[in-house]
């Protein structure tokens, strides 16, 4: 019925505009302009990363033309890698990706308008009772199974699931824009491409960069390729170059000066199989928040690296090849490049590396996630103190203790090649541990303080997590200390080897080495502490269960060698973190006045006085356990508060759940080892997660109503009385204005940092 309204209104614009007059919908609908700014706005919040569902992507022109797939990213289970589909990168054109097992949801079929148009239709016709809760049988979230019809079965799903059109369960298009779509989908969806295309004031940077990692030579090649590897990643810009726009490194059989040739291997250090030519390339498409990892590429840090990496008097006398041998082991691949050159070169945007592993590109990341707590801090060694870097002896007994597991994706032999590389670290713990052990006891000098990226603090959201510069929330249960062999190995397991189409031997091969690699980190923390108390503290870390794991899998710790750091034996943790924000408060950039309350005012200095009296109220609910505060565990993960001032001024601020755990050692059963009665809350200014869960909206007079109500709560009827009263659900009627406007918020305060946000996380409260 409504196609036959819509070929009616197609009819009258045709007519309208022939007579002249002003047309109802502009019969020239150009994607560009008119279809993508509607699917940024209500689609690419839960359609651009790799868990879209049915993998369909409307970031981009190449996005929507790709189409969807049967084909999930994330199965953990499966037993046989599957090829990669990452956009612009592995195909490009409908052709090719429908070669891929993907399907139009663009063309009309059979006699039927398109797929889109149809589950367009289908949402359109259910429209969602306002900030009402959704029905139960609408099931939402990451376990969700997604049908992924194809335009054939299109039918029959929509007699399964009468209430699940798009967008899903969420307000949906207004009455223009949706007439505006479903013209465009019956004209046929013709599609304009606006490449972004780098300024001149970009392109000349940009050649500069490339002529740099593109120097002929053995050694320049050696240090254009770990440079490379390094920088994959990156949303990089520039000096003085356009806001918005960001590049990317990629191999291309092409040089400088010519189209790139794009070179798609499944990881970046994969044989490329011929000459390559390191080149930078716009990032297209919509930039999404969860994947944007930024990294400054200007005039400064050119200078940088020419002198971490062209100054010294050094060689390499051999180009290392691209098997797996070397892929597992970059501290033999790329062993003539001075140790610190590498090391200083990652500390100096140690928030950008973190990143890439913590946060990462890959949209869910339990393999990574669920061995790490739910909030910790982490600080690096200075490289002076760091063995491996000053030390060529010791680097060389190391060195092949170093290397990591997950090339090899036989499902038979995961625990064969577990036992081997869990021993390997074992043996390189055990030579640390001797080594350090005839070293000056670590003093707050062990500590590398050079910049702001000195000190991070890291937040889990169940399968995503955040990575913030300063000292963030109350003093964490856990903190970690990077030394470069861990700095390293962290990046290449997680970000560099690991792949996130790879079959279930290669992922549980990561995430077991990732326990490994947490647990150094920990212990290289415990170091700073007392020698007699350092069993103690790990004991609290690896409760129950843990205990067993520390048994079978743990190198034994240093409970002997002294430390050079005077801390209070009633508490020393506790006392080292207050004494480090007290020695680092230039590095500190984030004080945190709401969680870490010392006095009569626990609102920031500076921020108008009806901010400063919510936030006082707000700090009334952070660093409390959830055994005095039981609303805490009725709490999403990552929720928003937006809370508005009487002159339309708003801030943010992120309320998260940390839960707390009897440890962090295995693989399943996490729900076994909560710990409910000790979860707390971190309430941050700003915004902390790439997911929001949940969002409420609060007048600035009733913040202090809202935290009363908060710490009142003790059952889900009164929980329930807080989300109608001040909560946003998916069906409130200006739910896109307000999620949106958490990005804006982003943009108004770090615009590098800005991106769309996921909403596949959105609970139904």
């Amino acid at each position: 019925m409504f196609f036959r309204l819509l070929a009616s209104a197609v009819t009258l614009v045709v007519c309208s505009t022939a007579q002249g007059q002003t047309p109802l919908v502009s019969s020239a609908i150009s994607y560009t302009r008119d279809i993508q700014p509607i699917l940024t706005e209500k689609c690419v919040a839960c359609h651009a990363c790799n868990d879209a569902a049915c993998q369909l992507n409307l970031g981009s022109a190449e996005g929507a033309t790709r189409g969807a797939s049967k084909v999930p990213v994330y199965k953990g289970d499966r037993t046989t890698a599957v090829q990669p589909t990452r956009i612009f990168y592995d195909a490009s054109g409908p052709q090719a990706w429908q070669r891929k097992g993907f399907y139009s949801v663009l063309d009309a079929q059979g006699g039927q308008a398109a797929l889109m148009a149809r589950m367009l239709e289908l949402g359109h016709s259910a429209p969602l009772t306002p900030n009402a809760k959704l029905p139960e049988e609408i099931v939402l979230g990451l376990n969700r199974e997604n049908s992924c019809p194809a335009p054939g079965e299109f039918n029959a799903y929509a007699q399964r699931h009468p209430k699940e059109g798009m967008p899903l369960a969420v307000t949906g298009l207004t009455d223009e824009q949706y007439l505006t779509v479903q013209t465009w989908l019956a004209q046929g969806a013709p599609v304009d491409q606006n490449a972004i295309k780098p300024s001149p004031v970009e392109a000349a940077q940009i050649a500069e960069w490339e002529a740099l990692l593109n120097r002929p030579g053995s050694t320049e090649a050696l240090v254009g390729r770990w440079l490379y590897e390094h920088l994959f990643l990156a949303h990089a810009y520039f000096d003085n170059g356009v806001p918005g726009h960001f590049f990317q490194w990629v191999r291309s059989r092409t040089p400088s000066g010519q189209p790139i040739d794009l070179i798609a291997t499944r990881r970046p250090n994969d044989d490329p199989g011929t000459e390559v030519y390191y080149r930078m390339m716009p990032v297209q498409g919509v930039i999404v928040h969860k994947t944007h990892i930024t990294y400054p590429m200007g005039a400064r840090k050119l200078a940088r690296v020419k002198q971490l990496f062209y100054s010294g008097d050094w060689h390499a006398t051999r180009l290392p090849g691209y098997g797996p041998r070397s892929r597992a082991n970059p501290f033999e691949t790329f062993e003539a490049i001075p140790a610190v050159a590498r090391y200083q070169f990652m500390l100096d945007n140690a928030e950008y590396f973190v990143r890439t592993f913590i946060r990462g590109p890959v949209c869910r990341g339990q393999i990574a996630t669920d061995v790490i707590r739910d909030n910790f801090w982490a600080v690096f060694q200075e490289p002076a103190h760091d063995r491996y870097v000053t030390d060529a002896a010791y680097r060389g007994e190391a060195t092949p203790l170093l290397a990591m597991p997950g090339q090899i994706d036989n499902v038979g032999s995961i625990i064969s090649l577990w036992h081997n590389y869990r021993d390997k670290r074992n043996d390189y713990e055990q030579l640390r541990q001797d080594a350090y052990a005839d070293m000056p006891p670590p003093s707050w000098s062990t500590l590398w303080a050079g910049n702001d990226n000195a000190l991070l603090t890291i937040f889990r959201h169940f399968d995503s997590a955040s990575v913030s510069k300063g000292l963030i929330g109350d003093v964490p249960q856990t903190m970690w200390l990077f030394d470069y062999p861990l700095l390293e190995r962290t990046y290449y397991q997680l970000a560099v080897n690991f792949d996130v189409y790879g079959n279930v031997a290669h992922q549980a091969q990561t995430r077991l080495y990732f326990d490994l690699i947490r647990n150094g980190a920990e212990v290289n923390f415990l170091r700073l502490m007392p020698a007699g108390q350092r069993a103690g503290i790990l004991g609290d870390w690896y409760q129950n269960s843990g205990k067993l794991k520390m048994w079978m899998d743990y190198q034994k710790i240093d409970a002997d060698t002294p430390t050079g750091i005077k801390l209070d034996p009633a508490d020393p943790k506790r006392d080292f973190a207050l004494k480090l924000i007290e020695r680092t408060g230039t590095l500190n950039a984030r004080p945190d006045p709401i969680n870490r309350c010392t006095g009569a005012y626990c609102s920031r200095p500076g921020i108008d006085q009806e901010f400063q009296y919510a936030e006082q109220a707000l700090s009334r609910l952070a660093s409390r356990p959830a055994a005095g505060l039981a609303v805490i565990n009725r709490m999403p993960e990552a929720s928003m508060l937006r809370v508005e001032g009487a002159s339309g001024k708003r801030m943010f601020y992120s309320a998260l759940r940390n839960r707390a755990h009897t440890n962090v050692a295995f693989m399943m059963g996490e729900e076994y080892r909560l710990q409910p009665g000790l979860d707390t809350l971190t309430l941050y200014p700003g915004v902390l997660s790439s997911y929001p869960n949940f969002m409420f909206n609060i007048p600035a007079a009733e913040v202090e109503a809202f935290v009363e109500a908060m710490e009142k709560s003790r059952d889900q009827a009164s929980f329930d009385a807080i989300v109608e009263r001040w909560g946003v659900r998916r069906s409130h009627p200006q739910f896109w204005q307000y999620f949106h406007d958490i990005g804006e918020y982003i943009n108004e305060t770090d615009p590098v940092e800005a991106g769309v946000l996921d909403m596949n996380r959105y609970e139904n409260l």
